[in-house]
């Protein structure tokens, strides 16, 4: 891991509810003969001190990961930012030396080789205690870097304000964008639905494991 940025924890968030897909896990889909889960898990893994999978529902479904399964903990289905708050307040508890969690989406087979470290670069050079990932003009806010001290704000903000919108909550405290090319593929392209599937293997095919 580079040295060049605080040590970071990393966080799978897979608690969508795959309506487009039809149901399911996407993470769990496969792709190339891996799963997306396993993709995202290879180029993350060496970016970060450690990895936790935020998940509802039955854990041992995503036993092959060896990961932590950490479900949210605030109540009702609250999205992307109850998956976060549960990811801080997971790193508080068990690996309390850790400042920053990085946050991808589970459904990102091509999350780049460089995610934290360019956060980290960005959020530093804008001296804000947030980041998230841009690529072709548009922000994508469920990919981010959050500070784990930020995580009482959080949840006030998800149980008392009912808040659930990720960029209402940035903007309260700062945030950088850390922006990357859409060449040869976008590296936040997710795979929402079955054409998102195909497309991915055509992907592949095309630019190989880079």
């Amino acid at each position: 891991m580079s040295e060049t940025f605080p040590a970071t924890l990393g966080v799978l968030l897979a608690g969508g509810l795959a309506r487009r897909m039809g149901g399911g896990d996407k993470p769990l889909r496969p792709i190339g003969g891996k799963t997306i889960l396993a993709r995202v898990i290879e180029r993350l893994a060496p970016q970060c001190e450690g990895l936790i999978l935020n998940a509802n529902g039955d854990p041992a479904r995503f036993a092959e990961t060896g990961l932590p399964v950490v479900p949210d903990d605030v109540p009702g289905f609250a999205g992307p930012l109850a998956g976060i708050l549960a990811a801080l307040d997971w790193t508080a508890a068990n690996r309390p030396e850790i400042a920053w969690v990085a946050s991808v989406a589970a459904d990102t087979p091509f999350i780049p080789h460089d995610f934290v470290s360019r956060l980290h670069a960005a959020r530093n050079a804008a001296d804000v205690p947030l980041a998230c990932a841009e690529s072709d003009g548009q922000t994508h806010p469920v990919n981010g870097l959050w500070r784990v001290d930020l995580r009482e704000d959080l949840r006030h903000a998800l149980v008392v304000e009912d808040m659930r919108k990720i960029d209402r909550w940035t903007a309260r405290h700062g945030i950088a964008h850390a922006g990357w090319a859409i060449a040869p593929v976008d590296p936040f392209f997710n795979a929402n639905t079955p054409e998102d599937i195909a497309r991915a293997e055509a992907i592949l095919m095309e630019i190989g494991e880079a």
